[in-house]
Protein backbone atom coordinates (compact mmCIF):
# COMPACT_ATOMS: atom_id res chain seq x y z
CA UNK A 1 0.00 0.00 0.00
CA UNK A 2 1.42 3.65 -1.03
CA UNK A 3 3.17 5.48 1.88
CA UNK A 4 2.05 8.55 2.85
CA UNK A 5 4.78 11.17 3.80
CA UNK A 6 4.83 14.15 6.33
CA UNK A 7 7.20 16.62 7.38
CA UNK A 8 7.71 18.73 10.16
CA UNK A 9 8.90 22.50 9.86
CA UNK A 10 8.61 23.37 13.47
CA UNK A 11 9.66 27.55 12.76
CA UNK A 12 7.32 30.26 12.74
CA UNK A 13 7.73 33.93 12.26
CA UNK A 14 5.41 34.36 15.36
CA UNK A 15 4.06 32.20 18.03
CA UNK A 16 0.42 32.26 18.26
CA UNK A 17 -1.09 32.27 21.79
CA UNK A 18 -3.46 29.26 21.05
CA UNK A 19 -0.69 27.00 19.16
CA UNK A 20 0.04 24.04 21.74
CA UNK A 21 2.60 22.56 18.43
CA UNK A 22 5.81 21.95 18.67
CA UNK A 23 6.72 24.99 16.65
CA UNK A 24 8.48 28.33 17.84
CA UNK A 25 10.26 31.33 16.39
CA UNK A 26 13.94 30.28 15.65
CA UNK A 27 17.06 32.24 14.36
CA UNK A 28 17.53 31.80 10.58
CA UNK A 29 20.24 30.15 11.05
CA UNK A 30 18.93 27.02 12.31
CA UNK A 31 16.62 26.35 9.74
CA UNK A 32 20.04 25.21 7.24
CA UNK A 33 20.95 22.64 9.54
CA UNK A 34 17.71 21.66 10.21
CA UNK A 35 16.78 21.09 6.85
CA UNK A 36 20.08 18.85 6.65
CA UNK A 37 18.71 16.78 9.41
CA UNK A 38 16.04 15.84 7.78
CA UNK A 39 16.86 14.72 4.56
CA UNK A 40 19.42 12.75 6.67
CA UNK A 41 16.54 11.11 7.92
CA UNK A 42 14.78 10.70 5.00
CA UNK A 43 17.61 9.03 3.28
CA UNK A 44 18.13 7.00 6.13
CA UNK A 45 14.06 5.75 6.43
CA UNK A 46 14.30 2.44 4.89
CA UNK A 47 17.00 1.17 7.79
CA UNK A 48 15.24 2.56 10.38
CA UNK A 49 11.94 1.13 9.11
CA UNK A 50 14.28 -2.27 9.44
CA UNK A 51 15.57 -1.51 12.45
CA UNK A 52 12.29 -0.76 13.95
CA UNK A 53 10.55 -3.97 12.67
CA UNK A 54 8.44 -2.84 10.06
CA UNK A 55 8.04 -2.89 6.17
CA UNK A 56 8.09 0.06 3.73
CA UNK A 57 6.77 0.55 0.75
CA UNK A 58 8.99 3.10 -1.62
CA UNK A 59 5.47 4.28 -3.61
CA UNK A 60 4.30 7.31 -2.59
CA UNK A 61 1.07 9.01 -2.83
CA UNK A 62 0.80 11.58 -0.47
CA UNK A 63 3.12 14.21 0.69
CA UNK A 64 2.13 16.88 3.41
CA UNK A 65 4.57 19.81 5.11
CA UNK A 66 2.98 21.19 7.86
CA UNK A 67 4.15 23.14 11.06
CA UNK A 68 5.18 25.22 11.94
CA UNK A 69 5.00 27.51 8.82
CA UNK A 70 7.19 25.34 6.40
CA UNK A 71 7.07 28.40 3.83
CA UNK A 72 9.19 30.81 6.11
CA UNK A 73 11.74 28.57 4.77
CA UNK A 74 14.44 29.78 1.58
CA UNK A 75 12.94 28.55 -1.61
CA UNK A 76 16.38 26.63 -2.08
CA UNK A 77 15.55 24.82 1.23
CA UNK A 78 12.27 23.59 0.03
CA UNK A 79 13.78 22.28 -2.98
CA UNK A 80 15.87 20.22 -1.30
CA UNK A 81 13.67 18.81 1.04
CA UNK A 82 11.59 17.68 -1.85
CA UNK A 83 14.31 16.72 -4.17
CA UNK A 84 15.56 14.32 -1.07
CA UNK A 85 11.85 12.46 -0.94
CA UNK A 86 12.07 12.17 -4.81
CA UNK A 87 15.75 10.60 -4.17
CA UNK A 88 14.58 8.24 -2.04
CA UNK A 89 10.87 7.24 -2.73
CA UNK A 90 9.04 6.69 -5.91
CA UNK A 91 6.24 9.43 -5.94
CA UNK A 92 2.99 8.90 -7.62
CA UNK A 93 2.25 11.06 -10.64
CA UNK A 94 -1.06 11.89 -9.22
CA UNK A 95 0.17 12.28 -5.88
CA UNK A 96 -1.39 14.71 -3.59
CA UNK A 97 0.91 17.55 -2.58
CA UNK A 98 0.45 19.50 0.26
CA UNK A 99 2.22 22.71 1.47
CA UNK A 100 0.71 24.47 4.90
CA UNK A 101 1.11 28.41 4.50
CA UNK A 102 0.69 31.21 6.80
CA UNK A 103 -1.14 34.22 4.70
CA UNK A 104 1.14 36.51 3.73
CA UNK A 105 4.66 34.33 3.21
CA UNK A 106 3.85 33.08 -0.31
CA UNK A 107 6.49 35.21 -2.09
CA UNK A 108 6.89 34.80 -5.45
CA UNK A 109 9.87 32.95 -4.95
CA UNK A 110 8.57 30.42 -2.72
CA UNK A 111 5.26 30.30 -4.74
CA UNK A 112 7.36 29.61 -8.07
CA UNK A 113 9.79 26.39 -5.85
CA UNK A 114 6.20 25.21 -4.80
CA UNK A 115 4.96 24.53 -8.26
CA UNK A 116 8.77 23.07 -9.32
CA UNK A 117 8.61 20.69 -6.46
CA UNK A 118 5.06 19.76 -7.46
CA UNK A 119 2.97 21.21 -4.85
CA UNK A 120 -0.79 20.92 -5.96
CA UNK A 121 -2.48 21.51 -2.76
CA UNK A 122 -1.96 24.14 0.19
CA UNK A 123 -3.14 24.69 3.26
CA UNK A 124 -3.85 28.49 4.80
CA UNK A 125 -3.43 29.09 8.29
CA UNK A 126 -6.19 31.66 8.13
CA UNK A 127 -7.79 30.82 11.64
CA UNK A 128 -10.47 33.88 11.37
CA UNK A 129 -11.59 36.60 8.68
CA UNK A 130 -11.97 39.19 11.57
CA UNK A 131 -8.50 41.04 11.27
CA UNK A 132 -9.26 41.98 14.92
CA UNK A 133 -9.46 38.37 16.09
CA UNK A 134 -6.56 37.27 14.13
CA UNK A 135 -4.17 40.10 15.50
CA UNK A 136 -5.36 38.94 19.48
CA UNK A 137 -4.00 36.02 18.82
CA UNK A 138 -0.97 36.88 17.44
CA UNK A 139 -1.88 36.56 13.32
CA UNK A 140 0.36 39.08 11.31
CA UNK A 141 -2.27 38.61 8.41
CA UNK A 142 -5.30 40.65 7.18
CA UNK A 143 -8.26 39.55 5.74
CA UNK A 144 -7.20 40.93 2.07
CA UNK A 145 -3.61 38.91 3.10
CA UNK A 146 -5.88 36.12 2.29
CA UNK A 147 -7.87 36.77 -0.71
CA UNK A 148 -4.48 38.09 -2.66
CA UNK A 149 -2.69 34.46 -1.61
CA UNK A 150 -5.80 32.78 -3.13
CA UNK A 151 -5.69 34.68 -6.48
CA UNK A 152 -2.07 34.64 -6.80
CA UNK A 153 -2.41 30.00 -5.99
CA UNK A 154 -5.08 30.01 -8.68
CA UNK A 155 -3.32 32.34 -11.25
CA UNK A 156 -0.32 29.90 -10.40
CA UNK A 157 -2.70 26.73 -11.08
CA UNK A 158 -2.93 25.82 -7.39
CA UNK A 159 -6.75 25.24 -6.93
CA UNK A 160 -7.01 22.68 -4.36
CA UNK A 161 -7.09 25.19 -1.32
CA UNK A 162 -7.28 24.77 2.43
CA UNK A 163 -8.86 27.27 4.50
CA UNK A 164 -8.16 26.51 8.46
CA UNK A 165 -10.58 28.06 11.04
CA UNK A 166 -10.79 28.20 14.84
CA UNK A 167 -13.78 28.34 16.58
CA UNK A 168 -13.49 29.96 19.97
CA UNK A 169 -11.04 32.53 19.05
CA UNK A 170 -10.87 35.72 21.69
CA UNK A 171 -13.02 38.60 21.07
CA UNK A 172 -15.30 36.45 18.83
CA UNK A 173 -19.35 36.72 18.62
CA UNK A 174 -22.03 34.65 16.85
CA UNK A 175 -21.99 37.76 14.76
CA UNK A 176 -18.13 37.63 13.79
CA UNK A 177 -18.21 34.18 13.34
CA UNK A 178 -20.70 34.30 10.52
CA UNK A 179 -18.59 36.65 8.97
CA UNK A 180 -15.48 34.38 9.39
CA UNK A 181 -17.66 31.44 7.90
CA UNK A 182 -19.07 33.50 4.87
CA UNK A 183 -15.85 34.89 3.86
CA UNK A 184 -14.18 31.93 3.88
CA UNK A 185 -17.66 30.20 1.65
CA UNK A 186 -17.04 33.97 -0.64
CA UNK A 187 -13.47 32.54 -1.90
CA UNK A 188 -14.88 29.57 -3.09
CA UNK A 189 -12.01 26.92 -1.70
CA UNK A 190 -12.66 23.43 -1.82
CA UNK A 191 -11.51 22.51 1.72
CA UNK A 192 -12.12 23.84 4.94
CA UNK A 193 -10.79 22.91 8.07
CA UNK A 194 -12.43 23.98 11.63
CA UNK A 195 -11.29 23.40 14.91
CA UNK A 196 -12.58 24.83 18.19
CA UNK A 197 -10.04 26.39 20.22
CA UNK A 198 -8.33 23.98 22.39
CA UNK A 199 -7.64 24.77 26.08
CA UNK A 200 -4.51 23.16 27.72
CA UNK A 201 -1.42 23.48 29.25
CA UNK A 202 0.70 23.39 26.43
CA UNK A 203 -0.30 26.68 25.18
CA UNK A 204 -0.12 30.53 26.37
CA UNK A 205 -3.87 30.90 26.26
CA UNK A 206 -4.73 27.79 27.14
CA UNK A 207 -2.68 28.11 30.33
CA UNK A 208 -4.02 31.47 31.03
CA UNK A 209 -7.61 30.71 30.81
CA UNK A 210 -6.86 28.16 33.27
CA UNK A 211 -5.36 30.02 35.64
CA UNK A 212 -8.49 32.44 35.15
CA UNK A 213 -6.21 35.27 34.13
CA UNK A 214 -6.66 37.99 31.14
CA UNK A 215 -3.66 37.64 29.36
CA UNK A 216 -3.55 36.83 25.88
CA UNK A 217 -7.09 38.11 25.54
CA UNK A 218 -7.92 35.03 27.54
CA UNK A 219 -11.34 37.27 29.30
CA UNK A 220 -13.01 37.68 26.13
CA UNK A 221 -12.73 34.26 24.72
CA UNK A 222 -16.38 33.02 24.28
CA UNK A 223 -17.85 29.93 26.31
CA UNK A 224 -17.68 26.33 25.51
CA UNK A 225 -20.99 26.22 24.93
CA UNK A 226 -20.44 29.43 22.41
CA UNK A 227 -17.57 27.59 20.74
CA UNK A 228 -19.67 24.89 20.11
CA UNK A 229 -23.07 26.41 18.61
CA UNK A 230 -20.09 28.13 16.69
CA UNK A 231 -19.39 24.87 15.26
CA UNK A 232 -22.75 23.93 14.76
CA UNK A 233 -23.46 27.09 12.62
CA UNK A 234 -20.47 26.44 10.65
CA UNK A 235 -21.25 22.61 9.93
CA UNK A 236 -24.97 23.69 8.72
CA UNK A 237 -23.51 26.59 6.94
CA UNK A 238 -20.79 24.94 5.14
CA UNK A 239 -23.11 22.02 4.18
CA UNK A 240 -25.64 24.62 2.67
CA UNK A 241 -22.99 25.84 0.55
CA UNK A 242 -21.68 22.44 -0.90
CA UNK A 243 -19.06 21.92 1.24
CA UNK A 244 -19.76 18.64 3.23
CA UNK A 245 -18.73 17.30 6.63
CA UNK A 246 -16.42 14.49 6.05
CA UNK A 247 -14.65 14.10 9.04
CA UNK A 248 -15.17 15.71 12.76
CA UNK A 249 -13.19 18.78 11.83
CA UNK A 250 -12.96 18.83 8.32
CA UNK A 251 -14.96 19.83 4.94
CA UNK A 252 -14.88 19.51 1.74
CA UNK A 253 -16.71 20.17 -1.88
CA UNK A 254 -17.36 16.62 -3.72
CA UNK A 255 -13.63 14.94 -4.74
CA UNK A 256 -11.32 17.59 -2.72
CA UNK A 257 -11.23 15.65 0.65
CA UNK A 258 -7.58 15.85 1.74
CA UNK A 259 -6.21 12.34 0.77
CA UNK A 260 -2.85 12.71 3.29
CA UNK A 261 -5.37 12.93 6.01
CA UNK A 262 -7.81 10.20 5.03
CA UNK A 263 -4.51 7.97 5.68
CA UNK A 264 -4.50 8.77 9.20
CA UNK A 265 -7.86 7.92 10.14
CA UNK A 266 -8.40 4.79 7.77
CA UNK A 267 -4.84 3.54 9.07
CA UNK A 268 -2.77 3.33 6.13
CA UNK A 269 1.04 3.61 6.44
CA UNK A 270 2.39 6.86 6.85
CA UNK A 271 5.90 8.36 7.22
CA UNK A 272 6.77 11.52 9.51
CA UNK A 273 9.99 12.93 9.52
CA UNK A 274 11.18 16.30 11.78
CA UNK A 275 10.89 17.62 15.13
CA UNK A 276 7.77 15.89 16.78
CA UNK A 277 6.65 13.84 13.51
CA UNK A 278 4.81 10.37 14.01
CA UNK A 279 4.94 7.29 11.65
CA UNK A 280 2.78 4.19 11.32
CA UNK A 281 4.19 0.93 9.18
CA UNK A 282 2.97 -2.60 8.92
CA UNK A 283 5.38 -4.36 11.40
CA UNK A 284 7.07 -7.33 9.98
CA UNK A 285 6.31 -10.02 13.29
CA UNK A 286 3.30 -11.75 12.15
CA UNK A 287 2.20 -11.31 15.88
CA UNK A 288 1.72 -7.61 15.62
CA UNK A 289 -0.43 -5.58 13.12
CA UNK A 290 1.98 -2.19 12.76
CA UNK A 291 4.79 -0.57 14.38
CA UNK A 292 4.12 3.34 15.54
CA UNK A 293 6.99 5.35 15.85
CA UNK A 294 7.65 9.31 16.74
CA UNK A 295 10.63 11.56 16.73
CA UNK A 296 11.76 14.15 19.72
CA UNK A 297 9.15 17.18 20.23
CA UNK A 298 11.53 19.53 20.79
CA UNK A 299 14.25 21.39 18.42
CA UNK A 300 17.04 20.54 20.82
CA UNK A 301 16.49 17.32 21.34
CA UNK A 302 15.48 16.45 17.40
CA UNK A 303 19.04 17.92 16.23
CA UNK A 304 21.17 15.69 19.06
CA UNK A 305 19.60 12.76 17.34
CA UNK A 306 17.32 11.64 20.30
CA UNK A 307 15.86 7.73 19.73
CA UNK A 308 12.67 7.51 18.56
CA UNK A 309 9.75 6.45 20.57
CA UNK A 310 8.58 2.89 19.28
CA UNK A 311 5.00 1.40 20.14
CA UNK A 312 4.06 -1.80 18.74
CA UNK A 313 0.46 -2.32 17.66
CA UNK A 314 -1.26 -5.58 18.67
CA UNK A 315 -4.11 -6.70 17.52
CA UNK A 316 -6.04 -5.52 20.60
CA UNK A 317 -4.92 -1.74 20.04
CA UNK A 318 -5.74 -2.05 16.45
CA UNK A 319 -8.89 -2.97 17.41
CA UNK A 320 -9.74 0.28 19.51
CA UNK A 321 -7.44 2.38 16.65
CA UNK A 322 -10.56 1.16 14.42
CA UNK A 323 -13.10 2.35 16.45
CA UNK A 324 -11.25 5.98 17.96
CA UNK A 325 -9.70 6.90 14.30
CA UNK A 326 -12.65 5.57 12.13
CA UNK A 327 -15.34 7.16 13.77
CA UNK A 328 -13.79 10.43 13.40
CA UNK A 329 -15.33 10.42 9.79
CA UNK A 330 -18.75 10.73 9.04
CA UNK A 331 -19.30 7.67 7.21
CA UNK A 332 -18.02 5.58 10.64
CA UNK A 333 -16.94 2.29 10.64
CA UNK A 334 -18.29 -1.05 9.08
CA UNK A 335 -19.08 -3.49 12.16
CA UNK A 336 -19.61 -6.14 9.80
CA UNK A 337 -15.78 -5.75 8.72
CA UNK A 338 -14.48 -5.43 11.58
CA UNK A 339 -15.99 -8.31 12.60
CA UNK A 340 -14.58 -10.03 9.99
CA UNK A 341 -11.19 -8.88 10.53
CA UNK A 342 -11.12 -9.50 14.16
CA UNK A 343 -13.87 -11.94 15.09
CA UNK A 344 -17.50 -11.64 16.10
CA UNK A 345 -16.45 -11.77 19.84
CA UNK A 346 -14.60 -8.63 19.80
CA UNK A 347 -17.03 -6.67 18.17
CA UNK A 348 -19.61 -8.01 20.96
CA UNK A 349 -17.11 -7.44 23.50
CA UNK A 350 -18.00 -3.40 22.62
CA UNK A 351 -21.70 -3.80 22.47
CA UNK A 352 -22.80 -3.05 25.35
CA UNK A 353 -20.68 0.75 25.10
CA UNK A 354 -21.89 0.66 21.29
CA UNK A 355 -25.91 0.44 22.97
CA UNK A 356 -25.30 2.40 25.79
CA UNK A 357 -23.60 5.67 23.66
CA UNK A 358 -27.07 5.01 21.51
CA UNK A 359 -29.72 5.37 24.42
CA UNK A 360 -27.31 8.11 24.91
CA UNK A 361 -28.22 9.95 21.62
CA UNK A 362 -23.56 9.65 20.27
CA UNK A 363 -23.51 7.34 18.30
CA UNK A 364 -26.70 5.62 15.55
CA UNK A 365 -26.51 2.74 13.74
CA UNK A 366 -27.66 2.57 9.77
CA UNK A 367 -27.01 -1.21 8.72
CA UNK A 368 -23.66 -2.25 9.61
CA UNK A 369 -21.87 1.27 10.10
CA UNK A 370 -21.71 3.11 13.21
CA UNK A 371 -21.36 6.43 13.24
CA UNK A 372 -21.60 9.47 15.15
CA UNK A 373 -24.55 11.81 15.61
CA UNK A 374 -23.79 15.59 15.51
CA UNK A 375 -24.44 15.56 19.26
CA UNK A 376 -21.52 13.20 19.51
CA UNK A 377 -18.98 14.72 17.70
CA UNK A 378 -18.87 17.63 19.95
CA UNK A 379 -18.32 15.00 22.53
CA UNK A 380 -16.26 13.15 20.36
CA UNK A 381 -13.52 12.46 23.47
CA UNK A 382 -15.87 11.18 25.39
CA UNK A 383 -17.06 8.36 23.04
CA UNK A 384 -13.94 7.21 21.44
CA UNK A 385 -12.71 6.68 25.09
CA UNK A 386 -15.33 4.01 25.32
CA UNK A 387 -13.07 1.62 23.05
CA UNK A 388 -10.02 2.14 24.40
CA UNK A 389 -9.06 -0.69 26.18
CA UNK A 390 -12.46 -2.87 26.71
CA UNK A 391 -13.06 -5.08 29.78
CA UNK A 392 -12.64 -8.55 27.75
CA UNK A 393 -11.15 -7.09 24.49
CA UNK A 394 -7.56 -8.26 25.08
CA UNK A 395 -9.51 -11.92 25.47
CA UNK A 396 -11.67 -12.03 22.58
CA UNK A 397 -8.51 -11.39 19.95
Amino acid sequence: MSLGIYISVPFCRTKCSYCNFASDVFSRSVFERYVDRVCAEIAGAAAVAVELGAHIDRDVDSIYLGGGTPTVLEAAQLRRIFAEVRRTFSVCPKAEITVECAPGTLTPALLDSLLVCGVNRVSLGVQSFIDAEAASVGRLHKRTTVLDDIARLRAAGITNINVDLIAGLPHQTAQSWQESLGGTIATGVPHVSVYMLEVDEDSRLGRELIAGGTRYHAHFVPSEDDTADSYVADCESLEAAGVAQYEISNFARPGCESRHNLKYWTRQPYLGFGVDAHSMLPATDPAAEAVRFSTADSLEQYMAGAALHKTVVTRALAFEERFFLGLRLNRGVDLRQIAADFGQAAVQSVQASIDELQSDGLLVQDGSFLRLTARGRLLSNEVFQRFIAPADCSTAL
